[in-house]
């Protein structure tokens, strides 16, 4: 597994570099954007990966544990590269937000984040709900066509494309579970053999390692990186018991604004860890939070991405796939439901409506939407408006 399949297309590392670096650096808005700037990428711009294979790709990704928009992004990248593009391009995604994370850190952790922080963050966050949309939108297009034809199985895709929104928005933790339920629902419908062996993906033995080897901070940060389930916003429980009621690293006041500049930074999520870190044991203890958290995902695309490539020719993975595939795109909607729903002052809605137009309709670009949409939080909290 030392290549991607001969057939796939490939890029230089310099190419890849460029290419994943930048989406590590503009990727605001957390995993919807990720997976909107990865799409177009990958699909839509250069052809590396056809629509099929990057809805199978989410999908899988959305069923291992830890931050799947970044697993994606590693296996995209070793799709396209190899193993050194995935160690290449994973960095390339990751490694700006844990900087910038970091830096940030030094300035404002230990004080409430400045006016125009929390109202960029209050008008970017804004606008994610409708970026969340437009992600799914362009997977739902190719899904369905391939069901359009069969009664059967297209009433099966909605199904299992509702199941999705109503476990996204109502059970965000065990959205797994969900995925999980409508691939084998699919499975034993299509009547595939009932081994499931095709859907192992070779996770690697570090989710049987003890944590307490490794020490509080990185066990904290390994739970974020290996054992969370449901996406992004799931780290935030699993850091702020530890961080503030067990081994008081910080306050209460001090992990708010860490999730302050985890929501306004672009990248990963789950580079919100680093802080964490820098508060429990400065810059070294940040750097070692951010590599803990994220070498799982790494050693899950490095360990089982050749299975990843197999999915397709696999009969039982494949009917595997037509289940959870639908029902992942579902979640993305879901997640657009929770995403509104979080927001609060009545400026917020307007500028979410605006978005979803400057989105859906002009279709103009998910970094120059959020952005737009921060400074337009910028100029609201600088003239008095209230805040979350």
């Amino acid at each position: 597994m030392t290549q991607p399949p001969a057939q796939g297309p490939r890029a230089p590392l310099a190419t890849i570099a460029r290419a994943w670096g930048w989406i590590g650096v503009s990727g605001f808005g957390g995993p919807p954007a990720h997976i909107a700037l990865l799409r177009r990428l990958v699909v839509e711009r250069e052809g590396w990966l056809d629509a099929r294979e990057f809805e199978d790709a989410n999908a899988a990704c959305g069923l291992l544990p830890g931050p799947a928009s970044t697993q994606l992004a590693i296996f995209c990248a070793y799709r396209v590269g190899g193993i050194p593009g995935a160690l290449v391009g994973g960095l390339g995604f990751i490694v700006p937000a844990v900087v910038l994370i970091l830096a940030l850190s030094l300035v404002f952790l230990a004080h409430a984040p400045p006016l125009w922080i929390r109202g960029a963050g209050a008008g970017a966050g804004a606008a994610v709900a409708a970026v969340a949309v437009q992600a799914a939108r362009g997977l739902i297009g190719p899904s369905y066509a391939r069901v359009r034809a069969q009664a059967p199985r297209r009433a099966r895709w909605l199904a299992f494309l509702a199941i999705g929104i109503a476990a996204a928005a109502l059970i965000g933790p065990y959205l797994v579970l969900a995925l999980l339920a409508c691939g084998l629902f699919e499975l034993v419908v299509q009547r595939r053999p009932t081994g499931l062996a095709g859907l192992h993906w070779g996770l690697p033995a570090a989710l049987a390692a003890r944590g307490a080897a490794l020490g509080p901070l990185a066990w904290t940060a390994f739970k974020v990186g290996a054992l969370s389930f449901g996406g992004g916003f799931v780290i935030i429980p699993l850091m702020q018991g530890d961080a503030v009621h067990t081994y008081h690293w910080m306050t209460n006041a001090q992990f708010l604004n860490a999730v302050a500049l985890g929501q306004i930074t672009p990248g990963p999520v789950v580079a919100t860890v680093a802080a964490v870190g820098y508060a429990a044991h400065g810059l070294l203890g940040g750097a070692l939070a951010a590599v803990v958290a994220f070498t799982p995902s790494f050693s899950f695309i490095l360990l089982g991405g050749g299975r990843f490539e197999r999915l397709r020719s696999n009969a039982t993975a494949r009917a595997f796939l037509d289940g959870a595939g639908p029902a992942a795109i579902g979640a993305i909607l879901g997640a657009a439901i929770t995403l509104a729903s979080a927001l609060h002052e009545g400026w917020q809605f307007p500028l979410l409506a605006a978005a979803a137009v400057v989105l859906l309709l002009a279709r103009r670009g998910v970094v120059v939407t959020l952005l737009g949409a921060a400074a337009i939080g910028v100029i609201a909290a600088l003239a008095g408006a209230p805040l979350p």
